[in-house]
């Protein structure tokens, strides 16, 4: 006779075929799946969570009071497939004695590399030269046609010289940068010791880089943090990239900065909301002319990427 499985783990997603495998070996758990590509509508996840031991969910899914207080006493650990926790009550967490599992380094080599993408994306105006391929603008060789910016002797800014932020350094140097600076709470000397890395002001950051990269974890402090007054303080060359979090930046700050030809152009990993709307002012600004050559706003999406085993290794 087959005994009883003792835990429930409810998981807020279709996950990989080894993620399902890995969790199947747990023999004393029983796994239920919101079995969708989609996410998970709060009344759902109200429903799954019910009596659950663990919660294995997304940055998507937003685990507050009223989800903990639906799973009731059984629920112990919490494992998100995610690096940021930002989507978590952590103090209703903490207080009710949860475990949390996160993903710190999973992601660092991608999004440094996406980082990087975006950036060579947005100051070499790719997306804008296959268009104009593609609709037959390229019409002969003109010397100062598409012509974007360099990274040879270039000022690069770092907002967050964490795990990512150094990745994205370290990938930039060969490209012939000049100069990096950083800002963050505190100087890392010994972070910055690889790049020569100057510690600065957010503001003299933003006065003095040529290419901007945005890194840092959303808190309370960094909420709204790329403002209207850090755009207005940049360079009208230079380049904005943001992988950190949508929220770090003040979007409607950021369209004007860009439809104006306060900057030139900007990459973005993250929105808010994720995905943006359709209509989103945003989504207009492929081309804006104006004074300056023509402004980019390029929108990256990651592709695929098999996290569920390295989320899973925190339930050990």
């Amino acid at each position: 006779m087959r005994l009883a499985r003792l835990m429930k783990v409810f998981v807020t997603r279709r996950i990989p075929p080894e993620g399902r495998a890995a969790l199947a070996q747990a023999t004393d758990c029983e796994v239920e799946l919101w079995d969708s590509d989609e996410c998970i509508p709060n009344k759902e996840l109200e429903r799954g969570v019910v009596g659950a031991h663990g919660l294995l969910c997304l940055l998507s899914d937003r685990v507050d009071k009223k989800i903990l207080d639906a799973a009731g006493p059984n629920l112990r650990v919490i494992s998100t497939l995610s690096v940021g926790v930002d989507h978590l009550a952590l103090d209703e967490v903490k207080k009710r004695g949860i475990r949390v599992g996160y993903t710190p380094d999973v992601l660092t080599d991608a999004t440094a590399e996406l980082a990087v993408s975006l950036l060579l994306t947005t100051c070499r105006r790719l997306p804008e030269a296959i268009e104009e391929v593609k609709i037959g603008g390229w019409t002969s060789w003109k010397p100062l046609w598409m012509c974007g910016y360099g990274l040879t002797q270039s000022t690069v800014g770092i907002v967050g010289l964490g795990r990512i932020g150094k990745a994205v350094a370290r990938r930039l140097k060969p490209f012939g940068v000049q100069k990096f600076l950083y800002t963050g709470r505190q100087p890392k000397p010994q972070e910055a010791a690889e790049f020569q890395a100057e510690f600065v002001s957010t503001h003299q950051l933003a006065a003095e880089s040529d290419f901007i990269v945005v890194a840092c974890s959303l808190t309370p402090e960094t909420k709204g943090l790329c403002n209207r007054d850090f755009f207005q303080k940049m360079k009208k060359t230079a380049v904005f990239v943001n992988i950190s979090r949508g929220d770090v930046v003040n979007q409607d700050d950021l369209y004007q900065a860009l439809a104006s030809g306060q900057i030139a152009a900007a990459g973005l990993d993250v929105t808010t909301p994720e995905p943006l709307p359709t209509k989103h002012p945003l989504l207009t600004l492929k081309n804006c002319d104006g004074a300056e050559p023509p402004f980019l706003c390029w929108l990256a999406l990651q592709g695929p990427i098999t996290l569920i085993p390295a989320c899973l290794s925190v339930w050990e």
